[in-house]
């Protein structure tokens, strides 16, 4: 299950990385994934909520110090990955909950906020809830192998 995981973490990293792209391309400039009204990276990923922390309503879009959430974003699949490669469920668990977690408030603001979407988004979301959902099973399942075991051995 681990490389699951981590090939899931990767195909996140990756998902990510073209969001960045487009974070970082000029905002005239029509990104690949503009499909529709209602279907556009762009004006998502050029968004006030496109950095961590938002930008302020009268601030520079050019100006403070913010990450991009796609940088976030690649940071938690790269942690992902490297604590399922080293078998640590726990914590694998408790990553994909906080990233399944901030993946959702980031849909929410793109349904109810913004009113666009962003298919990178999207495939993210899809990620790490897969992701979110294998951790959950092992953890689950080694959580049940542990109490037979300490049931047989009483």
């Amino acid at each position: 299950m681990k490389y699951v995981v981590a090939l899931l973490a990767f195909a996140g990293i990756v998902v990510a990385s073209m969001a960045l792209h487009v974070h970082y391309m000029d905002p005239s400039q029509a990104p690949p994934c503009a499909v529709t009204e209602k279907f556009d990276c762009g004006a998502v990923n050029h968004s006030r909520f496109a950095v961590f922390p938002p930008r302020t309503f009268d601030e520079d879009p050019r100006g403070g110090h913010h990450i991009p959430v796609a940088t976030v974003g690649i940071a938690g699949y790269v942690l992902i990955a490297l604590l399922a490669l080293t078998g640590r469920w726990w914590l694998t668990f408790q990553a994909s909950l906080i990233g399944f977690m901030c993946a959702g408030f980031l849909s929410y603001l793109e349904a109810y906020v913004l009113e666009k979407w962003c298919i990178y988004c999207l495939w993210s979301q899809a990620i790490v809830t897969a992701i979110f959902v294998v951790t959950s099973c092992v953890v689950a399942v080694r959580w049940m192998q542990s109490r037979r075991l300490s049931a047989a051995e009483r």
